[in-house]
Order: C-alpha cells, then structure tokens, then sequence
C-alpha cells in the first residue's frame, strides 16, 4: 500500500519571501523536517507534519530555470505548473508592495485553476503592516491572512487553516513487486531510457496510462519478475499545458518517487550535476528510497576515465554516497544492459533483514570502539538493537537517553552497519528511543 500525501504549492512573484515561509514552516518548532546536506541552503521542498496533518510542501521558486524569459512568463509558468500538479495553493503577496499588476495576473490564473487556495500576505511585521493586508481582498481569493515568515507572526494559524481544506491521505494498492521511478531533468534522456529499457529482449505486459497519477506506468518481464517503471518523462498535460512548457516539476518527481521503491536519477554527462539534480535527490533520501545515479549521454564524453568520475560524483552527492553510479548512452544503448540489474540489487537491498543477534554484534562493538556521546554527566548507553522494518531498512536502538545522539554519531553507526552488512543504493532509517518510551 502507498500513501499519496496531499501536495501543497507556494506561488507568488518573486521577492515575497516563499522560500523564507518554507524554512519557517520546515523549522525545528514545527516540522519533522532533517535538514538535508546539498540540500538545506536552497530547499524547495519539505514534508510538513502540523496537528493530525501531513503534507509536502513546495516552493515553486525552486522550478524557475530559464534565465531568458521575462519575470512575467517564468511567474505565469511555474504556476501554472503548481496549479496543475498541487492538491492546494498557498498564494503569497508581499503586504508592503500593496497590490501590484503580477499579483492580479497571478491571482487570476490560480483562481480559474479551481484549486483550494490560501492567501496570505507577507511581510506584515507589525501591527502597522498587518492592517494592510485588507488591500487584497481586490484579488478575489477570500480573506487574505496576515503572516510574516520572518519573524513567524501569523505562521501557526495559516497552518490551521491549511489542515482545514487539505484532501485527506490517500492510500493506494501497489502491486508487491519492485517499482522504478526514472526522474530527472528535461533533455536528459529519460523518455530515450524507457525506451532502451523496454527493448525487444524484454516483454511488455501491460500499458496503463496514468490518470490521477499523471505518468505512465509499464508492467515488464524482466528476467522472470516483474518491474513497474514510473516514468515522469511520458506526461500528457492537461488543458493549456499542452503548448509545451517544457519546465520539470518538483512536484511531478515527488509523486514518482512516493510510489516508487528505486529512482533512477537521469543525469547529462556534459552538464552535471546541477542543482536540479541534487533538489531530486534530497527528495530521495528524504523519502527514504533506493537511488540510482544514471550519467546518460556518455558517448558525449571524450575523456571516459569512470574512477575519476566516480570520485567526482562522489563528492557532489556526499550525503548519499551508497548511491552506485551508471554511466549509459539511451541513444546507442551502451550501459543500458547494467541498469535494470542494478535496480534490483538495491531492492534486494532494501528487503533485506537481519537477525536481532547479527545486528547487536555489530552494533556492541562499533560502540566499544567509539568515544561514545556525553550531555554534562551523562554517557550515551546503547541498551539493544534490533531491525524493525525492511523497505526501507529501520533500525531502532534503545538507549538511556536519546537526545544525547548527535548527528556524527548516528552516522558513524549507519557506516558500520554498512560495512558489516551492505545496504547499497538505500538509505537506512536509524530510530533512537528512550528506554521506556513506547
């Protein structure tokens, strides 16, 4: 069973502080949230848990590539591209700036949209501020609600009144088989990929076209087993969107790779990595999913020295570096043959489960070979362990106090789970609990 969680949007133009109420939203106080490494100083998305609410959030700022196109296109774009894809708008205006000429454009295209939208108007401050925001109820969206991201005013009632109109969870059949997601930037490749990968050694299944989900999903045979493929590169859109804006959605990847127990990232050897790449994979590790980094376009690539790369690629991507690497031409097939493979490799990966005893014997003595955690007077004490889950691999370690485990500890403990017992391609989601705690 996968469970879809509702897609929440920030749109506005630019300058009103979207990215700033995404981090207020995703702070300490309020969210769940890790901070990602790559990933923190130009975050544009988070899972956001409020009350009995869970939700993605996204910063459309982040889906803005095109230095070439004026500010009123890119603004029109990336909506249109929220309103599509979200399940709920939050519309962001800056109250010191009053109503300006992007505003009403922009209000009115999310208000044809049909979408459940919030307006709020930041930058209100003071008291002073906040009773400007009267001035945009002239947008025609309701009542507009005073916030500033900055200093958190207004931040804990817009929550509210988000949980009020969010859809609820919805929880999906998936078949129990493996399921790839292929995501990536636009003109890397990914529709050339599917298709390598759907070629004449191989028997199609079955099409399904999506509806809801927005991707085509391909049932395969593949050496005896079956595969689901997601591909986010197959999109029909819907309505206006079919004049070709060729911009990628976040949010568009986010749905993949929710489903999926593999992403296959699909990377341009002769443009790599951007930061496009590393917000996707931040998502990745964020949904705790196995991860493939796919270099395409390879016969592009005079100077094929695959150490040097991989240490390179290494070093770009160091907060997943289990993640294997793939270096393929779609075009001329070259590498193609390692790809599937390689997928279920990391999904075997992912369901594989210890015994309490192997788990214990590592764990025993990577704490006896460790300076362990202080807080003042208190040592940390590593009481037992044992593995919870698989899919991904949980493991939860009782201790005496779990606020003493610092970030570097935690990952020194996943190193050595690593070396002891593999886990390539997938992260491991590590559990800390008090003794006592439920």
């Amino acid at each position: 069973m996968a469970v879809r969680k509702p897609i929440v949007a920030i749109v506005g133009r630019q300058n009103v502080g979207k990215s700033t109420l995404l981090n207020r939203l995703a702070g300490r106080r309020i969210a769940i949230v890790e901070d990602l490494p790559g990933t923190t100083r130009d975050r544009v998305v988070a899972d956001i848990t409020w009350q009995d609410n869970v939700f993605t959030l996204v910063d459309t700022g982040g889906l803005v590539t095109d230095p070439d196109t004026s500010v009123g296109q890119r603004v029109r774009e990336q909506v249109e591209l929220a309103v599509a894809e979200a399940d709920v708008i939050i519309f962001l205006v800056d109250v010191r700036d009053g109503v300006t000429p992007s505003d009403l454009e922009v209000a009115d295209l999310v208000r044809r949209a049909g979408k459940p939208v919030l307006l709020a108007a930041n930058k209100a401050d003071n008291d002073r501020l906040e009773t400007h925001a009267v001035e945009f109820y002239e947008l025609g969206l309701g009542e507009p609600l005073a916030v500033s991201a900055h200093h958190a005013r207004g931040t804990a009632e817009l929550l509210d009144r988000l949980g009020a109109i969010l859809p609820p969870l919805e929880v999906e059949a998936e078949p129990d088989i493996m399921k790839v997601a292929i995501v990536g930037r636009p003109n890397v490749g990914k529709s050339m990929l599917l298709n390598a990968l759907l070629g004449s050694e191989r028997t199609i299944v079955d099409d399904t076209p999506g509806t809801t989900r927005d991707a085509i999903d391909t049932l395969l045979d593949f050496e005896g087993e079956n595969v689901l493929l997601i591909d986010t590169a197959g999109i029909r859109r819907r309505g206006r969107l079919g004049a070709g804006i060729e911009r990628y959605s976040v949010m568009r990847a986010l749905r993949a790779i929710d489903r999926a127990d593999v992403a296959l990232l699909v990377m341009d050897a002769e443009e790599l990595p951007v930061a496009q790449d590393m917000h996707i994979a931040g998502y990745v590790l964020q949904a705790v999913k196995g991860i493939i980094l796919v270099v395409n376009k390879w016969d592009l690539i005079a100077d094929k020295n695959k150490a040097e790369w991989d240490r390179y690629l290494k070093s770009q991507f160091k907060f997943m570096a289990y993640a294997p690497v793939l270096y393929t031409s779609a075009q001329f097939g070259q590498g193609v043959g390692e790809v599937l493979p390689q997928a279920r490799q990391v999904y075997r990966e992912r369901l594989k489960r210890l015994t309490t005893s192997e788990v214990n014997s590592v764990v025993q003595e990577a704490v006896a070979a460790h300076i362990l955690p202080r807080k003042g007077r208190k040592q940390l004490n590593v009481l037992h362990v044992t593995q919870a889950e698989v899919n991904p691999p949980t493991f939860v370690f009782f201790v005496n106090d779990a606020s003493i485990v610092h970030f570097s500890y935690r990952r020194y403990l996943e190193n050595k789970l690593r070396q002891a017992f593999g886990f390539t391609g997938t992260p491991l989601r590590l559990v800390f609990r008090t003794r006592g705690e439920s």
